[in-house]
């Protein structure tokens, strides 16, 4: 067993406590992976990450980012959390960073004083099919017209986003079990505070499980909702609500990117005997 450097990290929520926590090893070269799996299992957080030398000159650092269950290419809030973690290690002040991970590099930048990470390709988009949207509106318990749009927004995870026609029908699902990884938006009325209203919903040891706060699901639902013009940046969207969080996630753009910023707080800090 080897203590290894750890921290907890609440991410997109300016109050601590109320985002979505990731643990972060920061020590994770010589781990095989049945034990990385296992201490993820172990964490039971949505996320557990893990931090390795990179293996690129392009990266300032590799992740490896687990669920209790198994591996993912890329998450957003572990990716913010790791960034936040790792800077916070190294004592580094730098305003750019590049993460390594099995999605490809991925830009971490500081902006007006939150970490933002630019929006990975989608590995699948386009309209969902009509058997699936039925299938997703009776395991939202949902009525069929009541999905005005659907849309795979796969960046990683599996993500297939549905629109409903309110921030209240969005906040009323109470789904079944699934097999899908589901986002559901609606929309706030113009000049609200917060553009939309996100929940993630994911299967897990067969029962449908919510995820508090979603970088992946908002970094590929802003794609979506700005491309099809629903939407225009920046905006903030809140997440958690129906889980007593306050998660906001706020969304940019550049001329070539999207960026997925938030806050990041460190509540845990020592080491993890591993």
């Amino acid at each position: 067993m080897v203590g290894r450097r750890f921290q907890q990290v609440d991410v997109f929520s300016d109050e601590p406590g109320r985002g979505n926590p990731v643990a972060v090893v920061l020590d994770g070269e010589g781990l095989p992976d049945e034990a990385m799996l296992q201490f993820a299992n172990w964490t039971n957080l949505s996320e557990t990450t893990f931090v390795l030398p990179p293996t690129t000159d392009a990266a300032d650092y590799r992740v490896r980012i687990f669920t209790p269950t198994r591996e993912l290419p890329f998450a957003g809030h572990p990716t913010l959390g790791t960034c936040h973690a790792w800077l916070a290690a190294t004592g580094s002040s730098a305003s750019a960073v590049v993460q390594e991970c099995a999605a490809g590099l991925i830009p971490v930048t500081r902006q007006d004083g939150r970490l933002a990470f630019a929006a990975p390709p989608l590995l699948r988009s386009g309209p969902v099919d009509e058997a699936t949207i039925g299938l997703v509106a009776s395991q939202l318990g949902v009525a069929r017209d009541d999905i005005l749009a659907a849309e795979w927004v796969d960046n990683g995870p599996g993500w297939l986003a549905v629109l409903l026609p309110s921030v209240e029908a969005v906040l009323a699902v109470q789904p079944a079990p699934t097999d899908l990884d589901i986002g559901v938006v609606g929309l706030y009325p113009p000049g609200s505070p917060v553009a939309v209203e996100v929940r993630a919903f994911f299967p897990k040891d067969g029962v449908t499980a919510e995820d508090p706060v979603t970088g992946s699901l908002n970094a590929s639902l802003a794609q979506w909702l700005l491309e099809s013009g629903r939407l225009t940046a920046p905006y903030v969207a809140a997440q958690g609500t129906a889980l007593g969080r306050a998660g906001r996630v706020h969304v940019s753009t550049d001329a070539t990117t999207i960026w997925i910023g938030g806050a990041t707080t460190t509540l845990i800090s020592g080491t993890a005997d591993l």
